[in-house]
């Protein structure tokens, strides 16, 4: 790399790294969205079909608790 640069070579050095850093680590978005909207209604239909039971049993393990004896 030359000691001396021009303000255009200059920008043309850093939007060619930019451009070039950019498209490597773009990834695949519309994957990704898929991933997330199959979570996100997998743990609804999970959450609706066991939520009222694991809510019953997480009260009874808390109502079963005894605090401590003072006076």
């Amino acid at each position: 790399m030359p000691t001396s640069l021009t303000p255009l070579a200059l920008y043309v050095l850093v939007q060619t790294r930019l451009l070039d850093s950019g498209d490597r680590e773009r990834g695949d978005v519309p994957g990704w969205v898929l991933i997330t909207l199959m979570t996100a209604g997998l743990v609804t239909v999970l959450w609706g079909v066991a939520g009222p039971k694991l809510s019953s049993i997480l009260s009874g393990a808390l109502d079963s608790v005894k605090g401590p004896s003072g006076g």
